[in-house]
């Protein structure tokens, strides 16, 4: 086609944004709430939660640290991603429904059960699995699990409790916010997995003029550091993560009740400003009433004293 592969790529995801953009701004609905602490405690469940998706930025190392090909890389990378899609939509739709049945705890058992997942199955795929590649079936089978997994918290439990407790004029300040922390924080840990590997657990670079047996050698032991490294930034923030959740069980109550009522204090407010406003104009309407009455009593009485 004459154009690189990575401006195509681009374009896509430029492509997708825009439609799904098209998509929210017709069919998504806003909940109308107020702001309190549990925001806090999201935002901080949001920052360990982005630490190890960071970290998998060298999954792909990894995989051809296994000896698979350039290309098998990438579609099991793909299949994550599928995965993580497809869990995203049914992480919402349980969150909705468990919220209905369990409106204080739904929500957060689903994103524990999403975080607490992701350490078994991470060891599974990296400590576990044969570092061979012609287990390639059963390292996309778990990355397909690991993604639909733990892909649940953000669509079932962030974004919603965001949604009930931020006041709606601070909404976009407090979505900035929290991705600005994820961020920022998140992208130290491929520094951290890096510093893990060499430091740690024993990453060598192979040495130049190495026979092809002794490369193959080599790389099958960075794998084994290499994943080592990765698992440590994706389990220990999962830990965290699933620790923070559990004092939402208190707050998060709380505080959804308090924003209820200051969302209902508000809306009286509004009212009785718009009453305020149109007072004058009600005064002028029952005055003009009241003068219009004594008319028609004035002609009734002129009629019958006239007979």
């Amino acid at each position: 086609m004459g154009i690189p592969g990575w401006r195509i790529a681009f374009h896509l995801v430029a492509i997708a944004s825009v439609i799904v953009g098209i998509l929210l701004h017709r069919y998504a609905k806003d909940p109308r709430f107020s702001s309190s602490d549990s925001g806090a405690q999201d935002r901080d469940t949001g920052i360990s939660g982005s630490f190890p998706g960071s970290a998998l930025s060298f999954a792909s190392m990894w995989l051809e640290l296994i000896g698979f090909s350039h290309k098998k890389p990438a579609v099991l990378w793909t299949i994550l991603v599928v995965g993580a899609a497809l869990g995203g939509l049914f992480g919402g739709k349980m969150g909705d429904i468990l919220a209905k049945r369990l409106p204080n705890s739904g929500r957060i058992i689903l994103a524990q059960i999403s975080s607490g997942s992701s350490i078994p199955l991470a060891s599974v795929l990296l400590l576990v699995l044969p570092r061979d590649p012609s287990s390639g079936f059963m390292h996309g089978l778990v990355l397909f699990i690991m993604g639909f997994v733990t892909s649940w918290d953000a669509p079932a439990t962030n974004n919603p409790i965001f949604a009930e407790i931020v006041q709606e004029k601070s909404r976009t300040t407090i979505y900035a916010l929290d991705r600005t922390f994820e961020t920022v924080l998140s992208s130290f840990a491929p520094t951290v997995v890096g510093i893990l590997a060499q430091q740690v657990y024993g990453y060598r670079p192979v040495p130049k003029g190495s026979s092809n047996s002794a490369e193959i050698e080599a790389d099958r032991q960075n794998a084994a550091s290499l994943a080592r490294a990765l698992y440590t930034p994706i389990g220990i923030p999962m830990v965290i993560y699933w620790c923070i959740y559990c004092l939402l069980y208190r707050t998060y109550p709380i505080d959804r009740e308090r924003a209820r009522m200051t969302a209902l204090i508000e809306s009286e407010l509004h009212w009785g400003k718009i009453i305020l406003l149109l007072q004058p104009r009600l005064t002028l309407i029952m005055k003009g009433r009241r003068a219009l009455g004594w008319m028609v009593m004035m002609r009734v009485h002129l009629c019958f004293h006239i007979r």
